[in-house]
């Protein structure tokens, strides 16, 4: 009787511990946003994506020195990894493209709608089971987004098109994280890392504008906080199923609020207000019926020695 008593408090103690996780990392995503969206007025996109990317080494340098370089080398399903570094680079480096020419809520009008992608692929690729119930809050929690954001006639263009295929690359960067649960988070971040530097080292060729000390600074420090991002989601993954953290993403929109008036000076809306506040809803029945149809997690969603 405590064996299955104590089991149950450690899977529900993970399951807290990812979902915490996810959220911090995405208050992390959403200041990095906003620093992005700052820098790329100023600086191509391949410039910012570069030192951004030098930046993460900062805090990559020393979790590889303790981890060993070698480990880097010796990883679980090669094909899966590359595709997941091919997922990574392909999100980053279209939304700094897309912001560039489109406002940041028309962008995030786009990524918000990676839950919806991430449940269906949870339900196909990692026969994770999403009630009708569930799928109903997501869509509620989608149609509260677009009552926050009201896409511009701007948002159909060709940046759209970035912002749309790096949403989809973010969903399968997701679902990827998911199957490689097994790799350190260390190797997983640190080949995502190398696959943005080597492009926006490429797109910076000819697109140069030399940094004062501020801007140079501030592109190391989107680096740092963009990969503690990618770790705390990246952990978050490997401690929840992926269809329970995808809608939590929505608190992005939380802390966009918060940014836009602390950073630019916007005051919400009433018409934004109500939108947050059925994406919150959304957000807690989904969890509440996480709670009510899982009474246990399966054996190999709870991780063991993966460092």
């Amino acid at each position: 009787m405590a064996q299955p008593l104590a089991r149950n408090f450690t899977i529900r103690n993970v399951l807290l511990a990812g979902i915490l996780l996810m959220l911090a990392g995405d208050f992390m995503f959403a200041l990095n946003d906003a620093m992005g969206k700052w820098l790329v007025a100023s600086f191509s996109v391949g410039q910012v994506v570069l030192i951004r990317s030098i930046g993460a080494f900062i805090v990559l340098g020393p979790m590889i020195a303790n981890q060993g370089t070698g480990k880097l080398f010796h990883m679980e399903r090669p094909l899966l990894q590359v595709l997941r570094v091919v997922a990574t680079t392909t999100d980053t480096a279209l939304f700094y493209a897309a912001v560039v020419y489109l406002p940041l809520a028309d962008v995030m009008s786009f990524y918000m709608a990676g839950p919806i992608y991430v449940a269906a692929l949870s339900h196909l690729l990692l026969g994770e089971k999403v009630g009708w119930r569930r799928w109903l809050a997501i869509l509620v929690g989608f149609c509260g987004v677009l009552i926050i954001l009201k896409p511009s006639s701007a948002a159909f263009s060709m940046s759209s098109g970035f912002a749309l295929v790096g949403s989809i690359a973010f969903a399968f960067a997701i679902i990827l994280s998911r199957l490689l649960r097994g790799t350190s988070d260390t190797t997983l971040v640190t080949w995502q890392t190398i696959g943005t530097l080597l492009v926006g080292g490429a797109l910076a060729i000819g697109a140069w504008r030399a940094p004062s000390a501020l801007d140079f600074g501030a592109m190391l420090l989107l680096g740092v906080v963009s990969c503690a991002a990618h770790l705390m989601i990246t952990r978050a993954l490997k401690l929840a199923p992926a269809s329970t953290l995808a809608p939590l993403h929505y608190s992005l929109l939380l802390w966009a609020i918060v940014f836009g008036l602390a950073f630019f000076g916007d005051v919400p809306s009433l018409r934004i207000l109500v939108g947050a506040a059925i994406v919150v809803l959304a957000g807690m029945f989904i969890f509440h019926r996480q709670k009510v149809v899982e009474t246990e997690v399966p054996p190999e969603n709870v991780p063991k020695g993966v460092n």
